[in-house]
């Protein structure tokens, strides 16, 4: 199995932590990413697969997959143990609508703080109309959390056992502190779920690299990882 993953990609990264927690051997081949230039040159590999020219994509023998969420269903059915997914229709449906929330409602006001690891612009005037942007945006991120917190309850996890629901949520809190987002501290049950997930060796792997790959290729951003487990 191989998988075409990029060092900052959110998505790509989701299907590292589903790789690890299956016990999935493969490959990992890291595409090039600067904060300058983004993912060039494009890997010819990926373009030729995506449409969209992006990872994560994923080859497994003679079939090749793109769409982290594609990707994840992929990987219950083909190596089903341990699951990532509930067995019950309805419950399985749940844990797909997380992950949707998590991967299309999150990630919204998640791009308002995109610029902060990215070179500054020299208009002083733009910076301060992004920055604007993301002050909005912590608001919704703020409100998103605290829908998250009546969702979870007092489960420890959001579909059950840890499941695909997890992991795309655990993503964005994660790149938000990396953006200087809101802290969780708020939301004490969401902020505990949060901390036993980082505990997690999958989970734990996959942040450090992210800090690591911050420290060389982004920008400083003021406040970054609150909430650091």
């Amino acid at each position: 199995m191989k998988l075409y993953s990029g060092p900052l990609s959110l998505y790509a990264r989701k299907v590292e932590i589903a790789l690890r927690e299956k016990a999935i051997a493969f490959e990992r081949i890291m595409v090039p990413f600067t904060q300058e230039t983004g993912y060039l040159p494009k890997n010819p590999e990926v373009m030729a697969a995506n449409p969209k020219g992006q990872v994560p994509v994923l080859r497994h023998g003679d079939l090749t997959l793109y769409d982290s969420t594609v990707i994840l269903e992929y990987l219950e059915d083909a190596c089903p143990g341990p699951a990532l997914m509930p067995k019950a229709p309805a419950d399985r449906a749940l844990c797909r609508q997380m992950e949707l929330f998590a991967d299309e409602v999150m990630i919204v006001p998640l791009r308002a703080l995109m610029h902060r690891t990215g070179p500054r612009p020299r208009d002083s005037e733009r910076w301060a109309e992004l920055e604007r942007g993301a002050a909005a945006a912590r608001t919704v991120i703020a409100t998103q959390y605290a829908e998250l917190e009546r969702a979870l309850g007092g489960c420890g996890g959001f579909c059950g056992d840890l499941s695909t629901a997890d992991i795309a949520v655990f993503m964005m809190p994660l790149f938000n502190q990396r953006l200087g987002g809101p802290s969780l501290a708020p939301t004490a049950r969401l902020a505990a779920w949060y901390a036993a997930m980082a505990r997690r060796p999958a989970f734990q792997a996959i942040g450090d690299e992210i800090r690591a790959a911050d420290h060389r290729l982004s920008q400083p951003v003021e406040g970054a990882y609150p909430d650091r487990a």
